[in-house]
């Protein structure tokens, strides 16, 4: 429980700003953006079997940088889920108008998160799994799966160590080796459908990867 309330203290302290949210890391925002954009354009344009554009899920949402510029463009309704009450609060002004499309704002840790059956085209999780015990994590997946339309998928956009996992202690959070987070996707009963690496970010910072899997 530690784990989880030293999180939720830590990111109470954080300002809500997109520099905030990424860390200092604020100007890469529309790299990650347009690389993400690129990855799902090719699941919601693909041939019989694409994906839906109904409603996407934004897992550790924040105040909603990849809802206003990833989602909200794409899908007809958003719905955004993040730790921080003050985050969801500052997402209905960061938002705008567009805003209107997000249809509800649940203030909820992942690992106590269940996504309603049957409803999500897209389920977007990122730079949040580290917030999650192995468990919590393979069990939230599961719960995930359950929660997609048919041909939705779910995405993994995180940072995965060189090996093994590394604790940070500052955020309370861990970062996997992707054989990790495989494992993880496998034990919760999904198949990876794709898999990439981000392009173009700092070389100091961990590198990156995107997962798509249903």
């Amino acid at each position: 429980m530690e784990f989880y309330s030293k999180a939720q203290k830590y990111w109470k302290d954080i300002p809500p700003t997109v520099d905030g949210m990424l860390g200092g890391y604020g100007h890469i925002s529309s790299i990650d953006i347009d690389s993400s954009k690129k990855f799902l354009l090719k699941f919601l344009r693909d041939g019989p079997n694409k994906t839906g554009a109904h409603c996407a899920l934004d897992c550790g949402a924040g105040i909603g940088r990849i809802t206003k510029r990833l989602l909200l463009p794409l899908f007809k309704t958003v719905d955004m889920v993040d730790v921080t009450q003050d985050f969801l609060t500052k997402a209905r002004t960061y938002l705008g108008e567009e805003g209107r499309r997000v249809r509800n704002y649940f203030c909820c840790g992942l690992q106590d998160f269940s996504p309603e059956p049957n409803t999500y085209d897209v389920i977007w999780i990122q730079w949040v799994i580290g917030h999650l015990t192995d468990n919590h994590l393979s069990d939230f997946l599961k719960r995930c799966k359950a929660g997609l339309r048919p041909n939705g998928i779910i995405v993994i956009k995180d940072n995965m160590a060189q090996e093994g996992v590394i604790m940070d202690d500052v955020d309370s959070s861990v970062c996997r080796d992707l054989d990790v987070v495989r494992k993880i996707i496998r034990r919760a009963g999904l198949n990876l459908l794709a898999e990439e690496r981000q392009e173009n970010f700092p070389d100091e910072i961990y590198h990156v990867y995107t997962l798509a899997m249903r």
